[in-house]
């Protein structure tokens, strides 16, 4: 399945659309809870989950004291800005 140009909102896709993207992507989805994945680059790791109307991410030990960072990103954004953002890091 083929997956919608970057500026199409993440709305408009397909479940698999969004499973292959964050593939793509290097997450892992989790075995146990399907709407949870994880990804882990050198220098952050993050826990996504796909809510009802929303990406929500957080960066693990990312912030001030080790603290986890969590934004949320409404599927109306583009899957390019999304990407952008929650990829780019804490």
């Amino acid at each position: 399945m083929a997956i919608p140009p970057a500026d199409t909102p993440l709305y408009n896709h397909a479940l698999p659309q969004i499973e292959q993207w964050l593939k793509n992507q290097g997450c892992e989805q989790d075995r146990n809870e399907l709407h949870c994945w994880r990804v882990d680059r050198s220098t952050w790791k993050a826990e996504l989950w796909l809510d009802i109307d929303q990406i929500t991410v957080r960066y693990v030990q990312a912030g001030e004291n080790g603290k986890d960072i969590q934004r949320s990103f409404k599927y109306s954004l583009t899957r390019q800005d999304i990407e952008e953002a929650v990829f780019a890091g804490p």
